[in-house]
């Protein structure tokens, strides 16, 4: 098939990839470009495990084109996948502005083309509110009367897996309002469903709300363990152990449901704040949804007013900090709880030093010179009054607890992740302050 992917961002360039990779002639389309022009010579503008190879290598095949020519992109695409940005607004809700240019554009393409009845699928994949096809198929229509489908087709796809979840996924969600849309979509995923795993085609308002429907899900489950993790603090109870008792029942079970700092990244804070945005837009307050995001926001600033009653002045202090990513596997620092925490505790005068496995890029332009980041874990170490985890990368699970201790001006470790247990850690000589768990020493 010949499709069109608009956008280079994480969804486009995963999605556009891995559609080449079983056999469709696919164009990546952007208006930037560097970033172009970098992906031609095999530069991903991501970090992403096994993104690059992928990418090479359907560039090699001769499938995967990167271009910025709308014109020539559009033309004698059977399917458009619409996969560009949709930031929150200052009120929560998304910003459109580019999905509705890319509307237009695609618009004034039909208008110039040809396509064969029933004309080009038009596909919005970026998270978008309920009603965004409409305005979609409202803007191209304000361009062309030649014929042209709508299709939602949110995407699930999690940063640092995001191929795998591409190529196994636990479901197909498809929105569309005619019987042939939903066959071309049923062939073009056909592929990767061979497992059994279903494509559930239905209404498009409904696929349209799906997406925000399991983020909403997913981080509801994370800020309920998070306060449950206060209260177990609170009353000297053990979250690890609450948990292991709760999550033995079949109907809750253990997913998403581990004490932290909170959630992250692009996705949830973001779709939180956008089914809150669409609540009050229809005079339907989303009370569960705010407590979630309120919850989230606090875990933040329970784990620093930690730090503050153990450290207290910490002015001239050098702090350690392990991980800036959002989660393990990625590079993304969009909404992530160390930058609150980092940023506090400079504004409290601190001397930063940090160590990310992947994030350094990120962090470099995101700080600018305010924290010093270093390519070793241990080196962050040295002479610091306190080492703060953030991020549960696999490399901190099993470190030399020995060097730690020698490195260390004081031995003193705050966990916002739960990696390491805490009679372990009182075993090293440390005093260690994790999440919904007794404090050692």
């Amino acid at each position: 098939m010949r499709l069109t992917v608009v956008g280079t961002g994480y969804v486009g360039l995963v999605s556009g990839t891995c559609l080449a990779n079983t056999g469709n002639q696919v164009v990546c389309l952007d208006i930037d470009e560097a970033k172009i022009e970098g992906l031609r010579q095999g530069v991903s503008p991501i970090y992403e495990p096994g993104l690059d190879e992928l990418v090479l290598r359907n560039v090699q095949k001769g499938r995967l084109h990167f271009s910025t020519d709308k014109a020539g992109s559009y033309a004698d695409a059977e399917a458009i996948f619409i996969c560009v940005g949709t930031p929150s607004d200052e009120d929560g809700t998304a910003d459109l502005r580019f999905v509705l240019q890319v509307a237009r554009d695609i618009g004034a393409a039909i208008e110039a083309g040809s396509y064969p009845a029933p004309g080009p699928l038009v596909i919005v994949k970026s998270t978008v509110p309920v009603g965004t096809n409409v305005a979609v198929a409202d803007a191209i229509a304000a361009v062309t009367d030649k014929p042209f489908r709508m299709a939602s087709n949110p995407e699930f796809l999690k940063e640092g897996d995001a191929i795998t979840d591409f190529n196994k996924p636990d479901r197909v969600v498809v929105g569309v309002a005619d019987a042939v849309s939903a066959e071309q979509m049923r062939d073009l995923y056909a592929p990767y469903v061979r497992q059994g795993n279903p494509v559930q085609i239905m209404d498009i308002p409904s696929a349209e709300m799906v997406k925000y429907a399991s983020n909403a899900m997913l981080a509801t489950k994370i800020s309920f363990i998070n306060e449950m993790a206060n209260l177990c603090e609170a009353f000297g109870a053990d979250i690890d152990e609450v948990r292991r008792g709760m999550c033995a029942d079949k109907r809750i079970g253990p997913h998403f449901l581990y004490p932290g700092l909170g959630y992250g990244g692009s996705c949830f804070p973001k779709d939180v704040q956008a089914v809150i945005g669409m609540g009050l837009h229809k005079g339907l307050p989303t009370q569960l949804m705010t407590a979630v995001h309120s919850v989230n926001q606090h875990q933040r600033q329970a784990f620093i007013r930690k730090i503050e009653r153990v450290l207290g002045s910490l002015k001239g202090t050098r702090v350690a900090v392990w991980g800036i990513a959002f989660k393990p596997g990625t590079d993304d620092i969009r909404e992530a709880p160390s930058l609150t925490i980092i940023d506090w505790l400079l504004a409290q005068g601190a001397q930063v030093v940090a160590y990310d496995p992947v994030a350094e890029e990120t962090a470099t332009a995101y700080f600018e010179g305010r924290v010093e980041l270093v390519s070793d874990p241990m080196d962050a170490l040295d002479g610091a009054g306190a080492l703060i985890i953030h991020t549960e990368w696999s490399e901190f699970r099993h470190p030399d607890f020995s060097e730690m201790k020698r490195r260390l001006a004081t031995p003193v470790v705050f966990d916002g992740r739960n990696i390491y247990r805490p009679e372990q850690m009182a075993k090293h000589g440390f005093r260690y302050f994790s999440v919904g768990r007794a404090d050692v020493g």
